[in-house]
């Protein structure tokens, strides 16, 4: 028997427990939420109240919406989430003259609710181990490319059966160990999303990228949305017709929160986490990819900001991807910070020369794994070579108009030049056209195609250097693209039009240099996913290997990886010292909002909001007795990462106490290690979101609907 059927397949596993009230590390899969022993943490509630695969629980309360995680807080399909998960939504339905993303929103009544566009909202209602039928299409004769890709046509195969014709039903196949096991979803889809209330900008996003992944935090990072259905209760698109969706369990709200030391806990979404990786994974992020995105990202917003400074149609046309991208930098700068800080990769590298002792001194594991720590670092260096290559060719093949003219080129090579054909594919061009910003695409484009050639000569096609003429610093390279586009197809949709009715001869002998260059990155990139799917066939044979002779070692299972399937994680109200001499305490105030405030954006308080302050007119429930003010943040040490976004913090009762939105800095490592020490995630107390609908918004009626009075 191989190597790779030795592996086992069991999902998920037994557990062990720190003594004590500290969080464990673990993101824990709906499977494990049973085995684990909350009531010594601190739980009120029997643990099937938590998650009852027979019956209705909490989980039957969180949804994925977003891109984060929602929590449905009302029988009537009421949905409490971010406000940066609900962004997209405000920016795609505001305008110059209906500015909601700087105003607010408010919908006093079901009928003025508003489509929350592209939005989707995920229910999980089943799951199924898979593994066995997953890996048993993995054969010995097959070449590692070969095996990955049969394991993700059997996953996707999988999802497919399970979901057959369902309405309202999506299925997916959740890898949650490389090579060992793999577990079946199934989600309930409801596709008419509303906005109901968002709060103004400057209360949903204070302190902005100047506060973002920082502690104490001032920012009330909330949003509601509303699920609708049609009228039978199957999934539809918008329809006014539709009719609130009624969840099998909506969450209570607890407006008397939370305080320092109190146990509390999460289910939500979070995205990806990466803490199975050798230290050469880690390095390659540490030393090349990190640094790589957070420069460029950096120039983007650069580029981005100065060419919308005066123009709010263009910042209201830019919000979203100039969030995106100043959240990511951030986050990356402050993993390339604390992974020096902890020393991760020495870390791991001793961690990994323990191991390889311990496999060598055993001739049964020896015999299995003795080179498969080897075989992963030869893999990583080879992947370190050619990293910038895969990255830049991605980006590239993102620019809006290089990735408009792949698709008219791709049609074209096709034949597809019927008269139908073309019409559909000249108004494709027409709409996407429109769509982009001539100056940023073409100095993005520019900026990628320098950093190209900076990359060894066997690693960039001739075109780049066609292209660029000679240029040899970025300024060179603008100038070039420009002067090569206003003589190129790219330069109006008309000439572009005229590609979609080209034969293939004719785009092999175009001398056009952007059609050059599409046709050379296309080859580059068939080779980038044939290199792609040798190292990941490779990966998911000999990380597999890695986590049967790590459980060897260490005579203890792991809990997988994050991979945007529900989880559990659980903790305590609790400050942390970031450096020597400095402790910060766990809840921050309005008072400290307040102290913040500038007038001028991002620490722009709504004068209302500073009047309430200064007069104290409002009811005093709002406040926290020991704080003696209106409570704003909450930092805990549960363990989170992207995806956890919006997701409920519930007390020992399983009430609503804050809603978590971002974790401090030195917390962005989080997704390589966690750490007791530095962990913290950080939330909005449910008590300023209250207070923020009453006072700011008006919205007694949401109050109502929440139960609160």
């Amino acid at each position: 028997m191989s190597r790779f059927f030795r592996l086992s397949t069991v999902v998920f596993f037994s557990l062990f427990f720190v003594v004590g009230l500290t969080a464990d590390e673990g993101m824990y899969p709906l499977s494990d939420i049973s085995r684990l022993d909350l009531k010594s943490k601190g739980l009120e509630i029997d643990i099937s109240e938590l998650y009852n695969p027979d019956g209705v629980s909490l989980v039957d309360a969180i949804c994925q919406v977003g891109g984060g995680t929602g929590e449905f807080v009302s029988p009537d399909g009421l949905i409490l989430t971010n406000h940066h998960i609900a962004f997209s939504g405000v920016v795609d339905a505001s305008t110059p003259e209906n500015d909601y993303l700087r105003d607010g929103f408010t919908a006093r009544t079901r009928e003025e609710e508003i489509t929350a566009r592209g939005f989707i909202c995920r229910i999980t209602e089943a799951y199924r181990d898979v593994s066995k039928e997953v890996l048993e299409v993995a054969t010995d004769a097959m070449t590692p490319a070969e095996r990955s890709d049969a394991v993700r046509e059997q996953m996707q195969k999988l999802a497919r059966e399970e979901e057959a014709d369902r309405e309202n039903i999506s299925c997916e196949v959740s890898e949650m160990f490389p090579g060992k096991s793999y577990v079946l979803f199934t989600y309930r889809i409801i596709r008419d999303v509303r906005m109901v209330y968002v709060p103004p900008q400057a209360i949903g996003n204070y302190g902005g990228e100047t506060d973002n992944w920082i502690w104490p935090r001032h920012t009330g990072d909330f949003s509601f949305l509303r699920a609708y259905v049609a009228p039978d209760g199957s999934t539809a698109e918008y329809s006014p017709d539709n009719v609130p969706y009624r969840p099998k369990r909506y969450i209570k709200v607890a407006p008397e929160g939370v305080g320092e030391g109190d146990f509390v806990f999460m289910l939500g979404y979070p995205g990806r986490t990466y803490r199975h990786k050798t230290s050469d994974y880690i390095a390659l992020y540490e030393n090349v990819i990190l640094p790589y995105l957070s420069g460029h990202y950096d120039y983007m917003i650069e580029t981005l900001e100065v060419a919308s400074k005066e123009d709010r149609a263009l910042q209201l046309e830019f919000a979203n991807l100039l969030k995106g991208l100043a959240n990511a930098t951030k986050n990356y700068k402050g993993k390339m910070q604390s992974l020096a800080r902890i020393a991760l990769v020495e870390k791991r590298q001793e961690e990994e020369e323990a191991l390889q002792q311990f496999i060598k001194a055993n001739q049964t594991l020896n015999a299995t794994y003795d080179g498969t720590l080897i075989e992963l670092r030869q893999l990583y260096k080879d992947y370190e070579a050619r990293a910038l290559q895969e990255i830049v060719t991605s980006m590239l093949g993102r620019n809006q108009y290089l990735a408009l003219l792949t698709s008219v080129i791709r049609a074209a090579e096709q034949g597809e030049v019927s008269e139908e054909n073309i019409e559909r594919m000249e108004k494709f061009v027409d709409q996407q056209y429109g769509l982009i910003h001539k100056g940023t695409q073409l100095d993005f484009l520019a900026k990628l195609l320098h950093d190209y050639s900076t990359l060894p000569k066997e690693q960039k096609p001739d075109a780049i250097a066609v292209l660029l003429g000679g240029a040899v610093d970025y300024e060179g390279a603008v100038e070039q693209v420009r002067s090569a586009f206003e003589g190129s197809v790219l330069s109006s949709p008309a000439g572009i039009k005229t590609v979609a009715a080209w034969e293939k001869k004719q785009i092999e002998e175009s001398r056009d240099p952007f059609v050059v260059l599409v046709r050379a990155l296309d080859q580059v990139n068939k080779s980038i996913i044939e290199r792609r799917r040798t190292r990941d066939g490779e990966l998911t044979r000999l990380e597999a290997e890695l986590i049967d002779a790590k459980m060897a070692w260490q005579q203890r299972d792991f809990i997988p990886d994050a991979n945007s399937t529900l989880r559990l994680t659980y903790g305590y109200i609790r400050g942390y010292s970031p450096a020597d001499a400095v402790y910060h305490s766990p809840q921050s105030t309005l008072r400290g909002l307040i102290e913040k405030n500038t007038g001028t954006e991002p620490f722009n308080a709504p004068a209302r909001l500073v009047e309430l302050y200064n007069t104290k007119n409002y009811d005093r429930k709002y406040e926290d007795a020991l704080l003696e003010d209106v409570p704003v943040g909450m930092l805990y040490n549960m363990d989170t990462t992207g995806g956890n976004s919006g997701s409920p913090v519930l007390n020992a009762r399983g009430e609503l106490v804050g809603v978590n939105f971002d974790r401090a800095f030195e917390a962005t490592v989080n997704d390589y290690q966690w750490s007791e020490e530095y962990s913290r995630s950080i939330g909005v107390d449910i008590r300023y979101v209250l207070f923020i609908a009453k006072y700011l918004g008006q919205a007694d009626f949401l109050l109502q609907e929440l139960g609160v009075h």
